[in-house]
C-alpha cells in the first residue's frame, strides 16, 4: 500500500470516527435518554393506576370512614365548638376520676375548608385512672386524634403520674361560609 492510498485510508477511517462520534452524541445518545425518561414515566403511570384501582376497590369504605369522620367531628363556630371539647375533656376526666390540671386550645387553620382544634392537657392520677382517660378519649365517638403523650412520675414510688397530652380535632367549614369569611377578610 503506498502513502498516497494511506492517507486516503486514514482520511476515511477519522471521518468515520468523527461520523460515528457526532452520531452518538447527537442521535443515539439523546435517543437512549428519552428512551429511559419514557420508561420510567410509564413506570410512574402504572403505579397511578394501581393505585387508583386500589382506591375504586376501597372507594365504599373510604367514603364511609370519610362520612363518619363528617359526623363527629366538630360543630358550628369555633367557641361552639370549643366547648364541645372541652365538655368532652370534663366527661372524660370524670368517668376515669382524672385531675385534669389545664387545658390550652389552640386553633390552627389548615386549608380554607377545615381547622383543627389542638389541645395540650396536663392530667394526674394513678396508671389505671390514667389508662381510663386514654380509654375514654379513644372510645368517644367525637373525631380527636392523640398527636403526642408524655408520662411521668409525680412521687418516689411512681403511684402517682403525670400525664401530658396534644390532642386535636377537626372542624369542618362550610364551604359557603368560608368563601363568606374570606371575602369579608379582603
Amino acid at each position: 500500500m503506498n502513502s498516497s492510498q494511506r492517507q486516503h485510508f486514514l482520511a476515511i477511517a477519522a471521518i468515520a470516527a468523527v461520523a460515528i462520534l457526532v452520531g452518538d452524541r447527537l442521535v443515539l445518545t439523546p435517543l437512549v435518554d428519552r428512551w429511559k425518561e419514557r420508561a420510567d414515566q410509564i413506570e410512574t403511570l402504572r403505579n397511578s393506576v394501581a393505585t387508583g384501582a386500589l382506591l375504586l376497590d376501597r372507594d365504599n369504605a373510604i367514603r364511609d370512614r370519610w362520612e363518619d369522620m363528617r359526623d363527629h367531628s366538630l360543630e358550628g363556630e369555633t367557641s361552639v365548638a370549643e366547648n364541645q371539647l372541652l365538655k368532652a375533656f370534663d366527661r372524660w376526666s370524670r368517668d376515669s376520676r382524672v385531675s385534669v390540671s389545664s387545658i390550652r386550645p389552640q386553633w390552627r387553620q389548615n386549608a380554607p375548608d377545615f381547622m383543627t382544634l389542638e389541645c395540650r392537657v396536663d392530667a394526674s392520677g394513678d396508671l389505671s385512672t390514667l389508662s381510663r382517660f386514654l380509654y375514654e378519649i379513644e372510645r368517644d365517638p367525637l373525631a380527636v386524634k392523640l398527636e403526642a403523650m408524655e408520662l411521668t412520675s409525680r412521687d418516689e414510688n411512681g403511684r402517682q403520674l403525670g400525664l401530658a397530652l396534644t390532642v386535636s380535632s377537626l372542624l369542618l367549614i362550610d364551604t359557603n361560609r368560608a368563601r363568606a369569611l374570606s371575602e369579608r377578610t379582603l
